[in-house]
């Protein structure tokens, strides 16, 4: 509810002219029905080859890497290489999330569920990226826990690229689409863009600083 909004139903509520609590649930439902999209930037729009041309520029901007795939079955062995390449060892941390499991992940030490801090590496599936920044949109839940997003030092993303969009404004769209109501939201919606960073001290930039020091993003390429 705005100021306005509070202002204006003290005022008829005083009058006697409505209930204070009914007109302050209906402008709250009013508003959550219908909500309004904020400003929307060119940049991202566009058709998916523009998007994700975007998109993985924007990513390797902010220090991330990112892998194109052809297909999902392809994972574990874009994860095995990105290992041995960074001398990670072969143990990771993985997400119960339906498209992760089904996967053959006989050739690492795999382990699932959410993340104690004890984890080096963690994979975990993208609900959506943004063209216009480069960005991850990662819900929190049973098959994607946040500690996976914060806790190792190594974050490993997987997005389908059906799940790229242009803009922010079309995440939140797409979640409200999917939700009967507030009551079925996640409790966290976390974006990620690069590897956790700052630049506090002297300006001199620290990756690492509050969450995973590396970030490779695995694009599925799943439209052509």
């Amino acid at each position: 509810m705005s100021s306005r909004d509070y202002i204006l139903g003290r005022v008829r509520w005083s009058l006697g002219r409505g209930s204070f609590e009914r007109d302050s649930c209906e402008s709250l439902e009013a508003r959550l029905s219908t909500p309004e999209s904020n400003l929307i930037p060119k940049r991202g729009q566009g058709d998916l080859k523009a998007q994700m041309t975007l998109f993985v520029k924007m990513a390797k901007e902010v220090n991330a890497t990112v892998s194109r795939l052809k297909a999902m079955d392809n994972v574990p062995k874009a994860v095995a290489k990105y290992l041995k390449e960074q001398d990670l060892g072969t143990a990771v941390r993985i997400a119960d999330h339906a498209d992760l499991q089904k996967l053959d992940w006989s050739k690492l030490d795999v382990s699932t569920g959410p993340s104690d801090g004890d984890d080096l590496t963690s994979v975990v599936m993208a609900y959506a990226g943004v063209a216009e920044t480069g960005s991850l949109a990662l819900k929190s839940g049973p098959n994607s826990p946040t500690t996976l997003n914060f806790l190792p030092d190594n974050h490993i993303v997987v997005l389908k690229d059906s799940d790229l969009v242009g803009d922010y404004e079309t995440v939140y769209g797409r979640m409200r689409g999917e939700s009967n109501s507030v009551d079925f939201m996640p409790r966290a919606l976390n974006w990620v863009t690069g590897p956790s960073r700052t630049a506090d001290i002297e300006q001199t930039l620290l990756l690492g600083a509050h969450g995973p020091r590396k970030l490779h993003i695995l694009v599925i390429e799943d439209h052509g």
